[in-house]
């Protein structure tokens, strides 16, 4: 099984807090559609 470095993951930023995140396992089949860094910023009101 191949590894990939922790600096070599896909990133993004969240669109309700502003800050970056990384590519998680658990979103490899929906990574093109993810677009909060967490459940809690998803339901929260925009901060920016």
């Amino acid at each position: 099984m191949k590894r990939v470095l922790k600096t070599n993951l896909p990133s993004k930023i969240c669109l309700n807090c502003g800050y970056p995140f990384t590519w998680r396992k658990k979103w490899e089949r929906d990574w093109n559609n993810v677009k909060y860094c967490s459940k809690r910023c998803k339901t929260k009101k925009r901060m920016l």
